[in-house]
């Protein structure tokens, strides 16, 4: 069973040479734009492994120069491959922890004995499993009170100074370029004090620690205490990290992006893998630091680049903007601007396709779907059940009307987004109409009074009742059922999967398992489609995209030798909190102003994610509004780069199963 095949997406071929140089001097060349010795691995397992022998050469290098290393780590879920790599180095001889001194470098407060802590989760990864003396653990006292808050806080820093400074400090870089619990804002000169925790910190609390009710506040040392320790190492793995990356390696420093601040130390490594360095210069824009190994997909974003920053359509570049701009290679290759114009122009034109499925009858050659099988069968995979809609709509409804057999599967039950009041409007409802219907049977009566008695008591962060994540899952079921007969899907056709890593009640969701797997497999089997749409959509805030994919994506691997699985095209959809970009763009669905409004209504079915989505991310937006704009943003940009103009594009990638 593979149950993490999205981390091995990979939409680029990046030459090595561009994140792992063969000499100093082409590293020099290729990292001039980074301001922080930024180092690349293609996975973050390799990453980690650099990470665990950069420690274990540090801690044994000032043992044997002072009799003692001193460590401030911090407990973020990025650091625990790296000390996983650095227990096997330990069992292995080649570091010990006899003679280091380890400071906890933040700790939430008030600790409360059953919530969330740095040391409960530094000691089960790591400390727990070297042979470092528990009087050497150096962590925040649970006892003090904001009243000796600053005094204690001093005292953390003198002992750090008593021990002689910090040696090393090893922590990642968090979401908003966070270091420890120090929010954007935070000053270089920011000391060891109380903070507080910001919305997005507490989330990522409530999903890492599997807690509902995150802490508010924390003590953490501050940007000036990190600055002092004689070496950092700092990590950040997945595209999600990309942009902070950028922002932190390459901007300048700002208190905005509190990790940028380590531009001013000169022992610092930042380590990433290639998820992590695609907004990076030398990854995203190498052209601009060395000379390229062009392949299509390069090709297509330096022209995208070039007219961007001279403001032409592709048809309209000239030998002299290639020039000017540093591309002047590609002239070398193709001989003049135009050839390379026209062959960028035909390919993004050829991705343009108004029959997602195919069009039957027709040359195929340079469409992205192929025409035969007509009609084909069509899944579509939902992770929550209104994504399909919210991420690709438009084309669902194309689908629809062009006669293939499409099917939509709700991976989750999502009874979880559903908020209280909204399922009391349906269970007051049907309290008015029990006479009526004949539905106020003793069993309803005794059923309907737990509802209204739980919820007038239910406090923050408390796990619904069964019965109550059972009516939620049944308003979110039929919302979808709702949309899907919109947009024309058969109801035989609609399938709620209920994927068991869901159903915890909680925010924090089980692990995939096979049973996951095998729900998804065993569908696929029986409808053996000759397309799947699957979200590609990594990005969510809170995860679920990701498992969902990743049971898809585990299923395909299981079936992919079957004869009707090497038939079958599986593209990947985004739209709800991020769009694919331009270049990696394999197929482009228009959408018409009608059909945008149609998608806009299919979305609107979904009543209870509008106003009260408790799930809306960092994005203030509703999803409609998000969608449309999105789609709007995409067609824009190909009526910018000289192609046809459309309201709005829905946007596709091909997932090729790994062999």
């Amino acid at each position: 069973m593979k149950t993490d095949l999205t981390s091995q997406i990979k939409l680029d071929r990046i030459p090595k040479r561009y994140y792992d140089p063969d000499n100093e001097i082409e590293q020099a060349a290729l990292s001039r734009e980074e301001k922080i010795d930024t180092r690349i691995f293609e996975t973050a397992s390799d990453g980690a492994d650099f990470l665990a022998a950069e420690m274990a050469k540090y801690i044994n290098r000032y043992v044997a120069q002072k009799g003692k290393c001193v460590l401030a780590l911090g407990a973020g879920n990025s650091t625990h491959r790296a000390y996983a790599s650095l227990i096997k180095l330990y069992k292995e001889g080649k570091v010990d922890f006899e003679n280091v001194i380890v400071f906890n470098i933040s700790e939430f407060f008030p600790l409360n004995p059953e919530g969330p802590s740095t040391l409960t989760r530094l000691k089960e990864v790591f400390l727990n499993h070297i042979d470092i003396k528990p009087e050497n653990i150096r962590t925040i006292d649970p006892q003090i009170t904001k009243e000796t808050m600053y005094e204690y806080c001093q005292a953390y820093e003198q002992a750090i100074a008593n021990a002689g400074g910090l040696d090393l400090v090893v922590c990642e870089i968090g979401r908003m370029g966070t270091l420890a619990f120090n929010e954007p804002g935070s000053a270089a000169s920011s000391l060891c004090r109380l903070v507080l925790l910001s919305s997005d910190t507490r989330h990522k609390v409530s999903s890492d620690y599997k807690c509902e009710d995150a802490p508010s506040t924390a003590i953490t040392l501050g940007i000036a205490n990190i600055l002092k320790a004689r070496r950092v190492l700092t990590m950040a793995w997945g595209e999600n990290s990309a942009s902070i990356i950028r922002k932190t390696v390459e901007d300048p420093s700002t208190t905005a992006v509190p990790a940028s601040q380590l531009q001013g130390h000169p022992h610092v490594k930042v380590v990433i893998d290639l998820p992590a360095a695609e907004d990076l210069t030398r990854i995203s824009q190498p052209w601009k630091v060395t000379s390229c190994e062009w392949n299509d997909k390069l090709l297509r974003r330096a022209i995208v680049w070039l007219c961007n920053m001279t403001g032409k359509p592709i048809l309209k570049l000239t030998n002299k903007d290639y020039n000017d701009w540093g591309l002047g290679e590609l002239l070398a290759l193709y001989g003049s601007a135009y050839t390379v114009n026209i062959k960028i122009f035909n390919d993004l034109q050829h991705t343009i396709t108004g029959w997602p499925g195919g069009k039957p009858d027709a040359d195929d050659t340079y469409r992205p779907e192929r025409a035969k099988p007509y009609p084909k069968r069509v899944i579509v995979f939902s992770p929550h059940p209104d994504d399909d809609v919210i991420s690709m709509g438009g084309t669902l409804k194309r689908l629809v009307d062009q006669h293939h057999d499409v099917h939509v599967a709700y991976e989750t039950s999502g009874n979880i987004a559903v908020g209280d009041e909204d399922m009391m409007r349906y269970v007051m409802l049907m309290d008015a109409i029990g006479d009526k219907f004949g539905i106020n049977t003793e069993e309803y009566n005794r059923l309907s009074k737990e509802i209204h008695d739980f919820i007038a008591k239910k406090s923050s962060g408390e796990v619904d009742t069964p019965e109550v994540r059972y009516l939620k899952t049944k308003i979110r079921q039929g919302e979808a059922r709702i949309a899907c007969q919109y947009i024309g899907v058969k109801p035989q056709n609609v399938h709620f999967l209920n994927l068991p890593f869901y159903e915890t009640g909680t925010i924090k969701k089980g692990d995939l398992s096979e049973k996951d797997i095998d729900i998804v497999r065993n569908l696929l089997e029986e409808v053996k489609p000759h397309q799947i749409f699957v979200a590609g959509d990594l990005a969510d805030p809170h995860g679920t995209h990701k498992v969902c994919t990743d049971a898809v994506l585990a299923a395909i691997d299981e079936l992919k030798d079957e004869p009707w699985m090497q038939d079958c095209r599986i593209w990947m959809y985004r739209g709800a909190w991020a769009e694919w970009e331009i270049d990696h763009i394999e197929m482009a669905v228009p959408i018409s102003p009608e059909e945008l409004r149609f998608k806009r209504n299919s979305i609107l079915k979904h009543q209870s994610q509008m106003e009260n989505a408790p799930f809306l991310g960092d994005d203030d937006r509703l999803f409609w509004q998000r969608a449309e704009e999105r789609n709007r943003a995409t067609a824009r940009l190909y009526e910018d780069l000289g192609l046809a103009s459309y309201e709005a594009i829905e946007a596709f990638v091909e997932y090729k199963p790994i062999r």
